[in-house]
């Protein structure tokens, strides 16, 4: 299959990744930041066990950088975020939220910070670029905001650590989790970090000239190919595994961090006016009418993934949704995340789902699904 097979049009960006990906088995695409996002590589599952058991490469270029410089970068990081980013260090990485001034949700990026006055957001599927260039223009901070030439690829998996020190050197383990350095691989220009969405030990390679993305896939996958590593794509069920969001399903505008279990990254102390403070701090007095739960679904293995919000009932009445499912064949359940009405957030309480193929019973259970705290991404 050519990469010219795929395509909507030019108003869709491919990355520099692209025709790597074609060649090496992606055979299906969704859009993602205004993007082409490799989603088919083959079966799921196997691509499932290829993560989890040795390693995979995925063309995440969607992950779309905001580079925020100048003299008030770090001030003005902070009025975009409730997490307190005093203590934030230059090499370091934070996963942060944006929130709008109702305390909605706008994204859930990973913040890097590469020097004392320069930044990237790591974004989750929305137009952060646009929402920072406009609450600049009348912030009276001396910043510049632009979209510049980066492009991550995540290399995630047991193996990963392996690789990367084939292709780096045996010090790249020194690397902390949720840190970064500047690197280069013969001449490419990167920026490597210990993060990335999928729940397992695994790095970010933010490649940093555009022209040479099909050189340095080819040149991981030649290094990483004799230790198990496979092309692949991010995975849905190691994902809801591992309870990690998914911007427009698990959360949208209309949700606020509160719902989500996400306390800590909310710090209504600090001096900073951030966007939403006002909101925060009324919806935290308040309290929460709906939370963010895990289930387990009876039934039939699910297929696939939802397509579709599933409505969750208690009694018949109608109390929430579920927002994510799949079929986890590690643990051989279908998993589940969903939202529902506060008074029905109880572990172990039953309820009733519709999904695609009829009613079923489901049950609701703690989550992360597996590695709750987060041992292996962390080691």
């Amino acid at each position: 299959m050519q990469s010219d097979d795929f395509g909507f049009g030019t108003q869709i960006r491919k990355s520099p990744f692209f025709d790597a990906t074609v060649r090496w088995g992606a055979q299906g695409f969704s859009v993602y930041n205004h993007m082409y996002i490799p989603r088919d590589f083959g079966d799921p599952e196997q691509n499932f066990w290829n993560l989890v058991n040795s390693a995979i490469l995925c063309d995440v270029s969607v992950e779309r950088q905001v580079e925020i410089t100048g003299p008030d970068a770090a001030t003005f990081v902070q009025t975009l975020t409730p997490r307190n980013l005093s203590k934030m260090e230059v090499g370091q990485c934070k996963y942060i939220l944006i929130t709008n001034a109702d305390g909605g949700l706008l994204n859930d990026p990973i913040l890097l910070r590469l020097a004392e006055n320069r930044f990237w957001i790591s974004l989750a599927d929305s137009d952060i670029l646009l929402w920072a260039q406009g609450v600049a223009v009348y912030s009276n901070l001396d910043v510049t905001i632009k979209e510049p030439d980066v492009s991550p690829l995540q290399l995630q998996g047991p193996k990963s650590g392996e690789i990367m020190a084939a292709l780096f050197g045996e010090n790249i383990a020194e690397l902390k989790y949720y840190w970064l350095r500047e690197l280069d691989l013969d001449g490419i220009p990167l920026v490597v970090s210990r993060t990335g969405w999928s729940s397992e030990l695994g790095y970010e390679l933010y490649l940093q000239d555009g022209s040479r993305g099909d050189e340095l896939w080819e040149k991981i996958m030649a290094t990483g190919k004799p230790l198990g590593l496979k092309p692949g794509h991010t995975s849905t069920i190691r994902r809801i595994e591992g309870g990690m969001l998914s911007y427009h399903a698990d959360a949208d505008i209309s949700t606020n961090p509160f719902e989500l279990g996400f306390d800590r990254l909310v710090s209504l102390d600090i001096d900073t006016n951030f966007i939403g403070k006002t909101a925060l701090r009324r919806i935290q007095s308040e309290g929460i009418t709906r939370k963010q739960i895990g289930l387990t679904i009876g039934g039939d293995p699910l297929l696939k993934p939802n397509t579709s919000f599933w409505p969750i009932t208690k009694d018949g009445i109608e109390i929430g949704k579920v927002t994510s499912a799949v079929y986890s064949p590690r643990l051989k359940q279908n998993i589940a995340l969903a939202i529902v009405a506060i008074e029905h957030t109880d572990i172990g309480s039953e309820l009733d789902v519709t999904t695609s193929s009829g009613r079923a019973k489901a049950k609701i259970v703690e989550r992360p699904f597996y590695d709750p705290k987060k041992q292996i991404t962390a080691a």
